[in-house]
């Protein structure tokens, strides 16, 4: 924009540069933390070891091991 009003041609600054960022992903929701770390964790028992998959969204502290009865912990 040459004169930085809003007229002007959009030229590559435009357009261009959107499509680039939503080519790039930004503005999308992506996986960080402990989003990812929930596709592949386990509960463990302290006590006796025990493992079990982890249920997204499910505490592994609410949880207790089948074998012991003990509370399962985040591995």
């Amino acid at each position: 924009m040459p004169r930085k009003d809003g007229t002007g041609s959009v030229g590559a600054g435009g357009c261009a540069s959107i499509t680039r960022q939503v080519e790039r992903g930004v503005g999308r929701g992506r996986m960080r933390g402990s989003a990812i770390a929930g596709l592949k964790a386990y509960c463990e028992c302290s006590n006796c070891g025990e493992i079990a998959k982890h249920l997204r969204g499910v505490p592994c502290t609410s949880l207790k091991c089948p074998k012991c009865g003990m509370t399962m912990n985040r591995k």
